[in-house]
């Protein structure tokens, strides 16, 4: 899944804008939608971001609705928790079952509560796949460099980047290898497999990284990673874009 988010990034048609104007985007958008706790506002959000990304971006649909769908299960069971109310005493319920002297149901406000939390946290995940989408993490990491964010954080937040597909490949290489001898034939077979999987994966990885930051001080790594970036111009018309954006948001929720 990494991989394929990567690929889609170099991808996108708006790889080539500058990455300050996309981070800003996101983030000045992340915290409206936040800030504002509208089922509208989110979803006008949600709008924004996913129209940015299919139509602009060129991500493909069906490929940002399946990326969609893997926080929205999360967010259904967490939801459901707030939306589902337990009390000794009837309630105020829209719909309810008695159960071991104990009501199970949903009220309005909860359910009100929860259909904003679940909006509100989509149109949240909406702008972080806009700007990992679209923005390859070099360029994630430069923009964070001109923001004057910790060299350590930065550099930190690179190497555990680098160190996320070392560990997608050793995964991948063990369950080839475990399937060509048919540990996934069965059911007994396949928990064997997984749980030798589970034990080994973890020590394969810490040892596949250990020898890549021993190249790296081979190399002259001194706890910073100097690449060459590259330019992308500044656009009047992207900051205008993002303010414009945004004041349209804040304005409709002045309005609600």
């Amino acid at each position: 899944m990494m991989i394929s988010i990567d690929m889609y990034a170099y991808a996108s048609k708006l790889k080539d804008i500058n990455p300050m104007e996309k981070l800003a985007l996101a983030f000045i958008t992340l915290c409206v939608c936040l800030w504002a706790n509208s089922i509208i506002i989110s979803l006008a959000v949600l709008l924004i971001m996913t129209w940015s990304t299919i139509y602009q971006g060129g991500i493909p649909g069906t490929v940002y609705l399946k990326l969609l769908l893997i926080p929205m299960g999360f967010l259904i069971l967490g939801v459901l928790t707030i939306a589902i109310e337990i009390t000794p005493q009837p309630y105020e319920f829209l719909g309810s079952i008695y159960f071991f002297n104990f009501y199970l149901g949903v009220s309005k406000a909860g359910l009100i509560t929860a259909t904003q939390l679940f909006f509100r946290a989509l149109g949240a995940v909406s702008c972080l796949y806009y700007l990992s989408l679209n923005t390859p993490m070099m360029d994630v990491m430069s923009a964070l460099r001109k923001l004057r964010c910790p060299k350590l954080l930065v550099e930190m937040m690179s190497l555990i980047y680098r160190f996320i597909f070392v560990f997608i490949a050793t995964a991948e290489t063990m369950i080839i290898a475990q399937s060509s001898r048919l540990g996934y034939s069965g059911i007994l077979s396949g928990y064997r497999s997984l749980g030798t999987l589970i034990s080994s994966i973890f020590i394969r990885s810490y040892q596949q990284a250990d020898k890549i930051y021993t190249s790296l001080e081979s190399r002259g790594y001194d706890g910073e990673l100097n690449v060459l970036e590259q330019h992308k111009a500044y656009s009047l018309i992207g900051y205008l874009k993002v303010f414009g954006i945004n004041i349209f948001l804040i304005s409709l929720t002045a309005i609600i």
